[in-house]
């Protein structure tokens, strides 16, 4: 974990959780400075209103900040969602619970069953070409009585992630494919019903 303290705001960054979006250095270059050796990251050259911006447009919660000034905390969002990135990861954004892990906002997991970090991205689906669609199909589906609270999220040994909680599962293009209350998501790269599991893992040899 990376620490800068600036003068109103201090940027936390994880790198074991970056999935290279690239959001961070193509926004504020001047803040998140890339391809350089040593410092890169320089809380002071942006306000924290920007800074709290940055963070909350980074999905994999790798980039955070702490402020002394309650109004620029992060918050768990109305709504919890996941979406299901194209060739890529569950992007989850809600007041996560994740087993083994502090609580937290945003989260990348990784579905393609490569990745090296696991349960978390790391860009793996890149490297070994994963395919998966972005554009599950709609499932039928009533309105959650209550669209936010805790969402936990217990990654299964050789298994699938168990997420107990509300959450709206929407595709990367922001279309709401369902809603839940409790399931059972893929990660081991093989379900043929992604992005839920359908128990290919057991036949594959998944291993967690």
């Amino acid at each position: 974990m990376e620490t800068v303290k600036g003068k109103q705001v201090t940027i936390l960054f994880e790198g074991k959780k970056c999935i290279h979006s690239r959001n961070c250095v193509l926004s504020r270059p001047d803040v998140f400075v890339p391809n350089v050796d040593g410092e890169w990251i320089y809380p002071d050259k942006a306000s924290p209103e920007e800074i709290r911006a940055l963070a909350l447009n980074c999905p994999s919660g790798a980039i955070r900040f702490e402020s002394e000034d309650p109004k620029f905390s992060e918050s768990a969002p109305p709504v919890n969602v996941l979406r299901i990135r194209e060739n890529g990861p569950l992007a989850f954004h809600a007041d996560l619970e994740l087993e083994g892990s502090d609580p937290q906002f945003r989260l990348t997991l990784c579905r393609c069953g490569a990745s090296k970090n696991k349960p978390f991205c790391d860009s793996s689906h890149v490297a070994i070409g994963f395919a998966a669609t972005g554009e599950p199909p709609v499932q039928e589906s009533l309105p959650l009585e209550v669209r936010n609270g805790k969402l936990k999220i217990q990654p299964a040994k050789n298994g699938p992630l168990h997420v107990t909680g509300n959450l709206e599962v929407c595709s990367g293009t922001g279309k709401v494919t369902n809603r839940i209350t409790e399931g059972y998501l893929c990660r081991c790269g093989g379900s043929s019903n992604k992005p839920y599991c359908d128990g290919t893992h057991r036949k594959i040899g998944f291993k967690s």
